[in-house]
């Protein structure tokens, strides 16, 4: 009982550890001016919009299915994509930024 507690606390503190590389010199193509002056607010802003249209438990679901089921099928079966750097990698383009990975 404490080993499935142990690993699903530690399912949900890496579930959201994605941090987008961004290139705050140059310019997204979009844009006339460079638009990283707002790289701050538009980090906070995507984080919490990704963060309230994932689910904690889906997420887990996922990076276990990912890192133990997938082994048992010699990894033949596809690989589940996560939503939440989906969702922010996103929302940072659609700002005007350009992330890197």
């Amino acid at each position: 009982m404490k080993k499935t507690l142990l690993i699903l606390l530690m399912l949900f503190v890496t579930n959201c550890a994605y941090k987008p590389v961004i290139d705050t010199a140059g310019r997204s193509g979009t844009f006339d001016y460079s638009k990283s002056d707002e790289i701050t607010n538009d980090l906070q802003h995507c984080k919490t919009l990704a963060k309230d249209n994932t689910n904690p438990v889906f997420e887990s679901g996922k990076y276990a299915w990912n890192y133990y089921f997938r082994a048992y099928t010699l990894w033949l079966s596809p690989k589940a994509e996560y939503d939440y750097p989906k969702l922010y990698r996103n929302c940072l383009t659609n700002r005007g930024h350009s992330i890197l990975n």
